[in-house]
């Protein structure tokens, strides 16, 4: 079982940066791909970016890619998400997951309860 607890969002100006972090109890925190998702009003959750379990491969949006980043470390049982250059559109409430690097975008095992992320023209 893996726990998970975001932390980080808030109000930006557009074309401001936010820095998210997720941290997972568990002692299998290092076994599992990684990943962020998110869900604007009136939307459905789709997947932003993801990292597998040793940082050295990343998977992007093409919404977001060139302005977020993401990192892990395993040590800190922690993974954070960089969002830079932000623009309104990425206004949502904004979820950490866990789960198999194959299955994340889709099926992810575990869930946060999710951070808010306001964007302001």
């Amino acid at each position: 079982q893996v726990q998970l607890v975001e932390s980080g969002g808030g109000l930006v100006q557009a074309g401001g940066s936010l820095r998210l972090a997720c941290a997972a109890s568990g002692r299998t925190f290092s076994s599992y791909a990684m990943g962020w998702f998110r869900q604007a009003p009136g939307k459905g959750r789709e997947f932003v970016i993801g990292i597998n379990w040793n940082g050295g491969r990343t998977y992007v949006a093409n919404s977001v890619k060139g302005r977020f980043t993401i990192s892990r470390d395993n040590a800190k049982n922690t993974v954070y998400l960089q969002m830079n250059s932000l623009k309104p559109e990425d206004t949502a409430v904004y979820y950490c997951a866990a789960g198999s690097e194959v299955h994340l975008q889709l099926r992810p095992d575990y869930w946060g309860q999710g951070t808010q992320v306001t964007v302001s023209s």
